[in-house]
């Protein structure tokens, strides 16, 4: 049984003290801070029409949880009308609650919408993770749960994209009273590392598909001494003006195009613009600057915590250490799921299909948003607002 709420403690004003850690004392190399994190992401929030309340949360523990929360301030208060279930967005890896950007306004029309960003994220607290894999999630579902009692939230549609999906499922494995409707949006670490297939022939079995050459094993063997986004902080003055793109990619014309591979691809805008004109679409009709590539940098340019507990979780090539289909079946029968995918996406939707199939395909759906990628909320809003809108729509 989930414990009971605890009373909320007194929400922290909006201030922060830059991080002491190590890497702060090469300052002008590492062109960033907190207040620089600051400053970009309230250039994005300042698109928001909606009410919006920005604070931090804090945890038991004192850790604290950079929290949005957003009303229709055109929406009638009734007295005698129950107030919608709230929505609550759980953003992937590398992200931030600014990312939400082109989604906010419409889905909190008629509802309240929650975001934050993840403990060891964008601002919130950035403390240690362990190396063990369960316990690394374990740290990121508790934190989840502990914000959602000081919030005093009794349910939500909780809404995961790409690890927030996988930790919103974990969060929903073990908080099952809390959670409406569970929304996985591209989500990260549910397959299991793919073995060859192989083939009858002749008698004899042939393997169907090549094994990772060996250079890209060792090229992964040595990227995986290093935290995910260390590349981001060694570029240091040239990092403000790079895209990470935390993707999953067939390198190789001899890997089976099911084999999906850690990489990171770091380059100018210039080029990012020639090669990916699409990133800036995403966002042009909000911005014509940079201003969401300085907020990706500031974002993963701090004090590296949240990137280690996903480490901890995840193996060479990016795989799951603990994939989530092996837990999938412990989710209530009864608790309604929808699996969200975008249709040019590096994921493979099967897993969904997969999931749907353990579940017995009771209460689950898995649907596609046409022309989107990975980042489905942003490549589609209006589509994938629409999606989540519907869904909400079928809780309350």
């Amino acid at each position: 049984m989930d414990p009971a709420p605890v009373p909320a403690p007194p929400i922290q004003n909006d201030c922060e003290a830059e991080s002491s850690s190590v890497w702060s004392w090469w300052p002008s190399w590492r062109p960033t801070s907190m207040s620089l994190l600051k400053t970009t992401e309230s250039k994005i929030l300042a698109c928001i029409k909606n009410d919006l309340w920005a604070r931090f949360v804090t945890l038991q523990n004192q850790d604290r949880i950079w929290t949005l929360s957003l009303t229709n301030k055109g929406t009638p208060k009734s007295a005698e009308q129950a107030p919608k279930t709230p929505l609550v967005m759980v953003h992937g890896f590398g992200g931030g609650v600014g990312l939400w950007i082109r989604n906010l306004d419409a889905l909190s029309r008629s509802r309240t919408v929650y975001a934050f960003d993840l403990l060891g994220f964008g601002r919130s607290s950035r403390p240690h993770f362990p190396s063990d894999a369960a316990k690394a999630e374990e740290q990121f579902v508790n934190s989840i749960e502990q914000w959602r009692q000081a919030v005093g939230l009794e349910t939500m549609i909780l809404l995961g994209h790409s690890l927030g999906g996988y930790l919103a499922t974990s969060y929903a494995i073990q908080h099952p009273s809390r959670v409406s409707h569970l929304i996985l949006v591209d989500p990260w670490g549910f397959p299991e590392r793919s073995k060859p297939e192989v083939e009858q022939s002749q008698g004899a079995e042939v393997v169907k598909r090549p094994s990772i050459p060996r250079w890209v094993k060792a090229i992964a063997s040595v990227v995986s001494l290093f935290n995910p986004l260390a590349v981001i902080r060694a570029a240091g003055p040239w990092g403000k003006h790079v895209e990470i793109c935390f993707c999953f990619c067939s390198v190789s014309s001899n890997v089976p195009p099911s084999s999906h591979h850690l990489c990171f691809i770091h380059s100018g805008p210039g080029l990012v613009n020639r090669f990916r004109p699409d990133f800036k679409r995403k966002f042009e009709d909000l911005f014509d600057d940079d201003t969401m590539t300085q907020y990706i940098y500031h974002c993963n340019a701090q004090t590296p915590s949240g990137e280690v507990g996903f480490r901890a979780m995840s193996e060479t090539l990016g795989w799951a250490k603990r994939p989530m289909l092996q837990r999938v079946h412990l989710l209530p029968p009864s608790m309604p799921v929808t699996m969200l995918y975008g249709a040019r996406s590096w994921v493979d939707s099967s897993s969904g299909d997969r999931a749907a199939e353990i579940r017995g395909k009771a209460h689950t759906r898995v649907l596609l948003i046409n022309e989107a990628s990975h980042h489905v909320y942003a490549d589609q809003p209006d589509d994938f607002n629409r999606v989540v809108e519907n869904i909400c729509k079928s809780v309350d």
